[in-house]
């Protein structure tokens, strides 16, 4: 009986019926040799695992996998196994690639990802997880491109944000369990490719060791730490050879803040570097380490993708070559990417928001190639997205252009792009803090006892997120109400004042509807100003009023969250 699926699904704990060994029609994948001498062979011949992660749709895998081979690559790794499958693996074929396939199981991807199986207790979870992967072993184990199967990814280390304790151990001595569990399914469904498992640390490996001895090797993602790994397998006493599964420059979780207080992100050599150095550490370990799967070849044109990715928008970078001449490929002819200089911008530590700003970042290119340039911005540390967003700019020669500073206040990496027309871009950025653009006078509300209708006082988002914090003239700081309409935020200037002009430090939780109200005695109010259009970022308007309280009336929220301010500032 082939089929894994009934007998999962009806079994009251993870159970595996046995079924013959079945020998696959593709290729023949074993580890070989004994402690310390291994080797992976593929249909008897050694394989060293020189590989990508794979980032692109399978629909783009016959477009760019000769592209892939061209690196002097052998191996792709996925993260998920289905359906779609089918088609990568075909191109992969007729290329020449083989593909480290991947199943996924919560938490993947290490801390803060979606998904918190309990793996002691979920048998229904188990058994699902269990019957699909088993599905999809035995429709692709006769595949010719399939290398090896890989259960899981940082899920060891992921469960931290689930349990902690005691409880975080069990869930990691059964996580492991587990997948040993589906290591002795594929191995019943498919004899001839190995089972790994990957996780983001070597200290998965102990729990590993304990509790899936079923599995023909280890792997591992790891960046900063990649030349550490040969020192911790042996400090470990581990008796299996592994793969590293992810590896490259430094990641945004490694490096120290920048003066901005922002991840120091490396530059393009620096990252290029990384991609050298650990495939140099993974080739030291001869007869343990089997090879790797650097990250990333992706498409993707995001923060991330910048951070990572060989071929952003489909561009190729000084990574990119670096991978190629690491592993061997063909780099007579190649044309290089231009070189650009860390962008310089004035006051970058305080740059007011939509002020137009003099970026110099000049590009060199090693063929003398013409070199057009690109200025963008990201949002990434101002409110949490990765998109890119190319800034209109004016050219003034010499690699220094005139760009307007965006209107929303926080960090924002800035992006300067150079292409050389060939398919190749330089890519360098540094942070920029945009700050609320000055005001001329006294702000007579900074420091005044402040108060509201309500405020978050739940620890979500780094709150307790009082009123005074509106008016404490720190903008990193904020005021932040209930989730619901209506609110008010208002302070005590002490006296009457003769006030004319405000200023609104929206978070991202913004007021759409609001009116500025003023009063003698903080019982009689007049309107001093009103809309019913506000759309975040920063309310910057004159007034001509008076009082001794000046209060916010918000009724209509612009986001389905309350609302969030990092500064009330009124001007006399």
């Amino acid at each position: 009986m082939r089929s894994l699926v009934t007998a999962a699904l009806l079994a009251g704990s993870v159970t595996v019926l046995p079924t013959a060994p079945a020998h696959a029609a593709g290729s023949v994948v074993k580890v070989t040799g004994s402690q310390g001498d291994w080797r992976l062979t593929v249909d008897g011949s050694p394989y060293l695992v020189k590989g990508v992660t794979w980032g692109p749709s399978p629909a783009d895998a016959g477009r760019l996998l000769p592209d892939v081979r061209s690196l002097g690559a052998n191996t792709i790794r996925t993260w998920g196994t289905d359906a779609s499958s089918r088609r990568l693996f075909d191109a992969a074929s007729a290329n020449g690639i083989k593909v480290v396939a991947g199943f996924w199981l919560q938490p993947g991807g290490g801390p803060g990802s979606g998904g918190c199986a309990d793996y002691v207790t979920d048998t229904a979870y188990k058994n699902t997880m269990l019957a699909e992967f088993s599905r999809w072993v035995e429709a692709y184990r006769d595949h010719p491109a399939v290398l090896m199967w890989n259960v899981g990814n940082e899920s060891v280390l992921g469960l931290q944000n689930c349990y902690s304790g005691t409880e975080l151990e069990n869930q990691r001595n059964a996580y492991t369990g587990f997948v040993n569990d589906v290591a002795k399914a594929i191995h019943r469904i498919d004899a001839d490719h190995p089972v790994t498992s990957t996780d983001a640390w070597v200290g998965a490996w102990a729990y590993y060791k304990r509790n899936s001895p079923d599995l023909d090797l280890y792997a591992v993602n790891s960046y900063k730490e990649a030349c550490g790994i040969k020192q911790a397998w042996q400090q470990g006493g581990y008796t299996k050879p592994y793969i590293v599964t992810e590896t490259g420059p430094v990641g945004e979780w490694e490096v120290p803040n920048d003066a901005n207080g922002v991840p120091l992100e490396p530059g393009d050599q620096a990252k290029a570097d990384g991609y050298t150095g650990a495939w140099n550490c993974v080739k030291g370990h001869q007869g343990v380490a089997l090879g790797a799967t650097v990250f990333h070849y992706g498409t993707e044109y995001d923060f991330g993708g910048h951070w990572f990715n060989l071929t952003p928008a489909g561009e190729r970078r000084t990574m990119y070559y670096a991978v190629k001449r690491a592993y061997g490929g063909n780099t007579a002819g190649d044309n290089l990417p231009p070189t650009v200089s860390v962008p310089s911008v004035p006051d970058a530590g305080a740059v007011p928001a939509g002020k137009e700003i003099v970026v110099s970042a000049r590009a060199t290119d090693p063929e003398n190639d013409q070199v057009a340039y690109e200025v963008l911005w990201g949002g990434k540390y101002v409110d949490g997205g990765g998109g890119l967003v190319s800034a209109p700019m004016v050219d003034l020669g010499n690699g220094s252009f005139r760009v307007t500073a965006p209107a929303k206040t926080g960090v924002w990496k800035l992006y300067v792009k150079a292409k050389d027309g060939r398919g190749n871009v330089g890519v360098e950025q540094r942070s920029v803090r945009v700050v609320p653009p000055p005001v001329a006078g006294t702000d007579v509300a900074r420091g005044r006892p402040t108060t509201a209708s309500t405020f978050q006082n739940d620890g979500y988002g780094g709150c307790p997120c009082t009123p005074a914090l509106a008016t404490d003239g720190n903008t990193a700081t904020r005021w932040a109400s209930a989730w619901a309409d209506a609110q008010w935020l208002q302070v005590d200037l002490g006296s009457v004042k003769q006030l004319r002009h405000a200023q609104l430090v929206w978070e991202g939780a913004y007021g759409k509807a609001y009116a500025l109200k003023v009063s003698d005695d903080g019982r009689n109010w007049r309107t001093a100003y009103a809309t019913a259009t506000g759309d975040g970022g920063i309310d910057d308007y004159d007034i001509n009023a008076s009082g001794r309280y000046v209060r916010l009336d918000l009724t209509q929220r612009g986001t389905g969250h309350g609302y969030s301010l990092f500064h009330f500032g009124v001007y006399s």
